[in-house]
């Protein structure tokens, strides 16, 4: 069910991931995936196209979207979600925007690093600090110091940027642990915003738990979900804003209109199609992931054994630490000597040294050849 494309079709189709890469380089950075478009998804948008739907969006909540989400996440999380507290965003890190903007306190907002880079100035965007919760990165699963979250809020920050499941770490954080993070929360009146784009991706072993989920989040919290990572559909510009708290939800639908940059209505479409037409899709694609994920770690070991993976278990983005390997920008080094595009891991957390993100969802054979080369590059 999951077709990878040849490389001239990544070309065509992929115009950042592909379209900017040297022809003889395999770009293996960005986080878009190799595979053609879900069948459902791709007939719901070619028969809106064909009745001229290009016009604006109806600015409302909940609606066919909220009831096409509120399904997905009963199948899929256990979770029961109200279709009228969906409200729709042009895109997560919009949405965690709009977010800090019509409902946090002035003050910092916490950001556990490594964080997804285009988020690292999100807080500065809405005249707010960032202060880092910086994990540690010799720890064998990375998770939230709940004792320095503690005290950065003790210390006047407002808001905790909560992304889970979590990139670039690949964690899917426990019921203790939302728990743990919902305590001190509470503890010091400060709120949450949960990026959860990546809970559809999921990989065996592992399961998604949202933080609104957790008893005592609905009055501080809101989660930010798309279908556009599982489903492959950025450029379509729809994600949602998920309330579990009717005043939370007013506060955000009364928000000024240039506050929340219009979503596209083939972007609610595609969402719609996916979220009601696409399990069975998703479900080959989060097995062919679990399987690029063993196929990742033999390869390691024959090819890089120095190089250290955190556990996988979500994403189709690796975290290797490289730092045995020598080079404090080892993603520069690869491009440059074996033809592969990482993404370097300071672009996560300014200084870190040693640590690329590698985007496995891509056909075997190219995984093969982008460790192959990693390999080459770095003299291992």
């Amino acid at each position: 069910m999951i077709r990878d494309y040849t490389d001239e079709e990544a070309r065509r189709a992929l115009l950042l991931k592909w379209g900017m890469a040297a022809a003889d380089e395999i770009p293996a950075w960005v986080a878009e995936m190799d595979y053609a478009l879900a069948p459902p998804v791709a007939e719901a948008l070619a028969e809106a196209v064909s009745r001229g739907v290009v016009g604006y969006p109806p600015l409302e909540t909940g609606g066919e979207l909220g009831k096409a989400y509120a399904g997905f996440a009963a199948r899929h999380y256990d979770q029961e979600v109200d279709p009228g507290q969906v409200l729709p965003v042009v895109d997560v890190t919009a949405g965690v925007r709009v977010a800090l903007d019509v409902l946090s306190e002035p003050g910092p907002m916490v950001m556990p690093v490594p964080a997804y880079s285009p988020q690292l100035e999100v807080a500065q965007v809405t005249g707010r600090e960032r202060v880092d919760l910086v994990v540690d990165a010799d720890a064998e699963r990375a998770g939230i110091d709940l004792d320095r979250l503690d005290r950065l809020l003790a210390d006047g920050a407002r808001t905790l940027l909560l992304t889970q499941p979590h990139n670039p770490w690949g964690r899917v954080f426990t019921r203790a642990e939302l728990e743990g993070v919902r305590d001190v929360v509470l503890r010091h009146g400060a709120r949450v915003i949960s990026d959860e784009i990546h809970a559809p991706l999921v990989l065996p072993g592992a399961r998604h738990l949202s933080y609104l989920a957790i008893e005592g989040t609905a009055d501080h919290a809101v989660a930010v979900v798309a279908a556009s990572k599982a489903f492959n559909t950025p450029g379509l510009r729809c994600a949602q804003i998920v309330t579990a708290d009717p005043a939370t939800r007013d506060r955000l639908a009364g928000a000024p209109l240039v506050r929340n940059d219009s979503w596209s209505p083939l972007g609610v479409i595609a969402a719609v199609a996916a979220y009601t037409h696409g399990d069975a899709w998703l479900a080959a694609l989060v097995q062919r992931l679990g399987e690029q994920r063993s196929l990742l770690a033999s390869l390691l070991a024959e090819h890089l054994p120095r190089a250290r993976m955190r556990p996988l278990e979500a994403t189709y983005l690796a975290w290797l630490d490289l730092r045995a390997y020598g080079h404090d920008e080892p993603a520069s080094v690869i491009r440059e000597r074996g033809r592969v595009w990482l993404e370097e891991g300071s672009r996560y957390q300014p200084g870190l040294a040693g640590h690329v993100r590698l985007n496995i969802a891509t056909s075997p054979e190219r995984l093969t050849e982008i460790v192959r080369r990693t390999a080459g590059a770095l003299g291992s």
